[in-house]
Order: C-alpha cells, then structure tokens, then sequence
C-alpha cells in the first residue's frame, strides 16, 4: 500500500493525481481505467477540499492498494472533516436537461457509474471513502 497525506486544498490536486497515477503505470494501467480514475479523484478530491474543513484547511490521506486476479486498484481518501456520506446524494435525473436539472449530485453519481465498487464509513472521526477499479 503506498499513501500520501496533503492539505486538502485545490493546488494540490495535481501531486494527488501524479502519485496515483505513478502507482498505476507500474502495473500497467491502460489508458481508459487511468483516465477514469482521474476523473474521480478530480472529482473526490476537490469535493474533500471545497466543503470538508471549511472555512479551516485540513489533512486528507489518499492511500493505493493493488489486489491481483483480477487486476484492481483501490484508491481510499480519508479526512477529518466534517461528515458526509457522498453515496446518500440523491441521483439527478439525467433525463432532464441541463437547464432543468438541480444543481450538484451529477459527479457523484459520475463516480459510482465508472467505478467497479465506491464504499463509505465514518469511523474514529474520519470519513473514508474507497473507490475500487478492475484494470486488467
């Protein structure tokens, strides 16, 4: 398991996104699952840093696990902040269009349609949000 701990903050998206990114071209990754995963964290991350401190700044802790047969990578964040559950945001109604659509929701729901398993607990103060990806 490799981990990297950062202030939440939005500058720091880019080194969050490169040390994910270094342990998936280790195994391999193709390109589609990679920029998937990137996707996520982009959407993960910046959720972490826009509304889990505010208007304080905090630690988030990205960790990268490898399973084999088959192939999958398990990205876990975890924060201090303050709690939320992502997976209890209601789905928008992608039927609607953009123009009638509520505001918010559509990255979640983003996440959970391009990712093999997403999972949520709060535990000893921290919100740990794990993503799962089959790459292989």
């Amino acid at each position: 398991m490799k981990e990297i701990t950062l202030d939440a903050t939005i500058k720091n998206l880019g080194k969050i996104t490169d040390f994910v990114n270094k342990e998936l071209e280790k195994i391999g990754c193709p390109i589609k699952p990679m920029n998937q995963i990137d996707i996520v964290i982009d959407e993960l991350f910046s959720n972490i840093a826009y509304y889990a401190y505010k208007p304080e700044v905090g630690p988030v802790t990205v960790t990268v696990d490898i399973e084999d047969n088959p192939i999958c990578v398990i990205i876990t964040f975890m924060d201090n902040g303050k709690p939320f559950n992502p997976l209890t945001v209601s789905e928008p109604d992608t039927h609607l269009n953009a123009e009638e659509r509520k505001i918010g929701g559509l990255g979640i729901f983003l996440v959970k349609k391009t990712m093999d398993d997403v999972t949520y607990e709060f535990k000893d103060g921290k919100n740990i949000l794990r993503i799962k990806k089959n790459v292989s």
